[in-house]
């Protein structure tokens, strides 16, 4: 089911990251140093347990879940978040709410590489990650 998100991705390119931060709420100074952030996203598997951890010099978060079941998720951004994710087409969809709002994580795999797009109201960003 998600044999092909297993593994380490290092981060290669981002564009729209601080718009997407901006969005969201994020502050300023945690903008600035998410954006220079080149985070290794780590994702592993036990039974049906999906396990999403990202590691970058700025902070590390690491959530679990079960597809299609809502769980509480504090964010990088210190969040506290209902998310629930769901495979759809081969990509790995995750829905965050909180306070009446809501953004989409989608995470799909595009010739070898992890994408993932943050998507927000009319503002998507767009992360490539490569196996490290």
């Amino acid at each position: 089911m998600c044999d092909q998100f297993l593994g380490t991705w290092k981060l290669v390119s981002s564009e729209n990251f601080d718009d997407y931060m901006k969005e969201l709420g994020v502050g300023f100074a945690t903008r600035k140093a998410a954006g220079v952030a080149k985070p290794n996203v780590i994702i592993s598997c036990n039974g049906d347990v999906v396990t999403i951890r990202t590691e970058s010099s700025l902070k590390n978060t690491e959530f679990s879940f079960k597809l299609g079941e809502e769980f509480d998720e504090t964010t990088a951004d210190n969040r506290k978040v209902k998310s629930t994710v769901t495979l759809d087409d081969g990509a790995l969809n995750q829905v965050q709410k909180w306070d009446g709002k809501e953004t989409t994580i989608k995470r799909k795999i595009v010739d070898g590489k992890l994408v993932v797009e943050c998507i927000m109201n009319n503002i998507i960003s767009t992360r490539v990650y490569e196996k490290a």
